[in-house]
């Protein structure tokens, strides 16, 4: 079976992904301190994350959701 296995790639490839998740980890714990800063400033930080995963979104594509959106929420609330 390991005969099949390139190890010198498969060890490569591991220790790439181990240095990511090592940069993940660090980029989480910065972000979160960025968090915990803009709310320590009165920032409502729920919306925050809100806005940054709504900006990833291409403006029309976010227009129609929005407004699919609110037409559902009319349909349902009457």
């Amino acid at each position: 079976m390991t005969d099949a296995i390139n190890t010198g790639r498969l060890t490569s490839f591991m220790e790439r992904l181990e240095r990511l998740d090592e940069d993940k980890t660090a980029i989480a714990a910065d972000m979160k301190e960025v968090f915990s800063e803009a709310k320590g400033e009165g920032y409502d930080t729920k919306i925050m994350r809100k806005v940054l995963k709504l900006r990833k979104i291409d403006k029309a594509k976010r227009a129609e959701e929005q407004s699919l959106t609110e037409l559902y929420l009319d349909a349902v609330e009457g």
